[in-house]
């Protein structure tokens, strides 16, 4: 079984930066792709950011130049540098990861408050 920890979230001020993290864990890792999704109350389930195994990336338009994704394949964690956060960036963030087999895994989710 896949298990996944984030980690990292928490209240900043507007204009602030945080950076989160999530380790995956278990057996039979072939991990495709690892991205990161959040959700706002109110609102569906949306993609921020994802890195394939070799490296490619994907970003929201409402993130791009102010959010990075990054990854360590050999410890199967993969991170997200949040600059410049403004308070429509607050929601819970999910880490996803694909894997070659195509199973998908989520994370309990992190929450990410931007408020003065």
């Amino acid at each position: 079984q896949v298990q996944l920890v984030e980690s990292g979230g928490g209240l900043v001020q507007p204009g602030g930066s945080l950076r989160l993290s999530c380790a995956a864990s278990g057996s039979g890792f072939g991990i495709y792709a690892m991205g990161w999704y959040r959700q706002a109350p109110g609102k569906q389930r949306e993609l921020v950011a994802v890195i394939t195994s070799g490296g490619s990336t994907n970003y929201s338009d409402s993130v791009k130049g102010r959010f990075t994704i990054s990854r360590v394949n050999a410890k199967n964690t993969v991170y997200l540098q949040l600059n410049s956060l403004k308070p429509e960036d607050t929601a819970v963030y999910y880490c996803n990861i694909q894997m070659f087999r195509g199973s998908v895994y989520w994370g309990q989710g992190t929450q990410v408050t931007v408020s003065s």
